[in-house]
């Protein structure tokens, strides 16, 4: 039994020497996250923390669900007067404004199991099989709930990283057939203040259109889906550990861990199979930098020292108020008639979140270079209080 346990703690947890499990379901009394463990004596700002976690917050605006959560953070381990101990650092969010009702979708008003309709493209039937029992109300674990752990995880990650002078910087992309031809600035000069002038994250003239497409499905009961852009700036040279564990694969790892994800590209991505190797190769110039960043900052699985570009692709959420036929645990054909509150499209939340997982990647690959001790980045060897 206790090795059981342990198995499934493991399934929640992130990172080898930066290593954080996050807890609770969409519905349950709280979420958050145990982070084992930030440096000790690291004076950490909360607020940094919190702005970050409010940017994925419910309720930010007309084109996001409706649920009205504040999400404050509430410190119980690990802190003393504004210091880290070194020991587990546990960050809690308490759940407010639940509404477990909208889960019931029989036509009893208690919760009828053998009437349970498992929603489309939604985990619950798939955690049903695997576990036997799955959180009746807002979707469990697999709640995007769940990622508020990450998102505090995430804040102090990059705290972590500014001693470094690392900046992790996510924005909309793109929603539905909506490309923009162009942004605000240019992607290295992109900062989280100039993304969150626009209502949609997208720092672009198209953020009008993207807004209108969203509220037009919104208005109908439907869902659209987007990507999200993600730019790594000063990421020193030789972090990733091939072959396993190269920095492209924990960055896909991580992304894909993302509720509604359903794909990742780092550099050229899929555009490289139209490429030739004289077209795509980036060529070495001057104090090893290279000429172009095809490959997204990463060669080998090992950073050289260029911006990381990488592009995450989220699904429509799955929930729509719109009549679906499907089946119920009997077998029975039905007709579900959502309801709740949920976000016609996920992406502007989803770039807080893109930042969290980038930075969990970062830091952990970094402390994995300290604990070798023979790792030289860019020719300064790092200790671990550099880092």
């Amino acid at each position: 039994r206790l090795v059981l346990l342990l198995i499934i703690v493991n399934m929640s947890s992130f990172g080898k020497y930066f290593k954080i499990t996050t807890f609770g379901e969409s519905h349950c009394p709280s979420v958050g996250v145990v982070i084992d463990a930030p440096p000790s004596n690291f004076k950490l700002d909360l607020d940094k923390v919190q702005k970050q976690l409010s940017r994925r917050r419910p309720g930010q605006s007309d084109i996001t669900t409706p649920r009205n959560e504040l999400d404050q953070i509430i410190v119980l381990s690990g802190m003393e007067n504004g210091l880290t101990l070194g020991t587990p650092l546990t960050i809690i969010v308490n759940n407010k404004n639940i509404k477990p009702e909208d889960y019931n979708f029989s036509e009893e008003n208690e919760f009828d199991f053998k009437n349970y309709i498992p929603r489309p493209s939604h985990s619950d039937l798939t955690y049903l099989w695997k576990y036997g029992i799955h959180a009746k109300s807002g979707g469990g674990r697999s709640s995007a709930r769940e990622t508020i752990g990450r998102v505090i995880a995430g804040a102090i990650a990059d705290q972590i990283l500014e001693q470094r002078g690392i900046s992790v910087t996510a924005f909309v992309s793109q929603v539905g057939d909506i490309i923009p031809n162009e942004f605000e600035t240019s992607e290295e000069n992109l900062s989280r203040d100039i993304i969150d002038k626009y209502k949609t994250r997208c720092p672009s003239s198209d953020s009008e259109l993207i807004e209108r497409k969203i509220l037009e499905l919104k208005e109908n009961g439907n869902s659209v889906g987007g990507k999200v852009k993600c730019i790594i700036k000063n990421c020193p040279r030789g972090l990733g550990e091939p072959v396993f564990d190269k920095m492209e694969a924990m960055l896909a790892h991580a992304m894909l861990s993302i509720p509604a994800t359903k794909g990742f590209e780092i550099g050229s991505g899929f555009d490289c199979v139209n490429q030739t190797g004289k077209d795509h190769n980036d060529l070495w110039i001057d104090n090893g930098k290279t000429k172009t960043n095809n490959n997204g900052g990463i060669i080998g699985g090992i950073t050289n020292g260029e911006n990381i570009n990488f592009s995450v692709a989220f699904k429509p959420p799955a929930t729509i108020l719109m009549d679906q036929e499907t089946i119920n645990l009997k077998g029975e054909s039905v007709v579900l008639k959502a309801k709740g509150r949920h976000d016609p499209c996920v992406v502007p939340r989803a770039v807080p979140i893109v930042e969290a997982m980038a930075s969990l990647c970062l830091v952990d690959l970094l402390y994995s270079q300290v604990s070798k001790r023979n790792v030289l980045l860019n020719n300064i060897h790092i200790s671990h209080n550099v880092v």
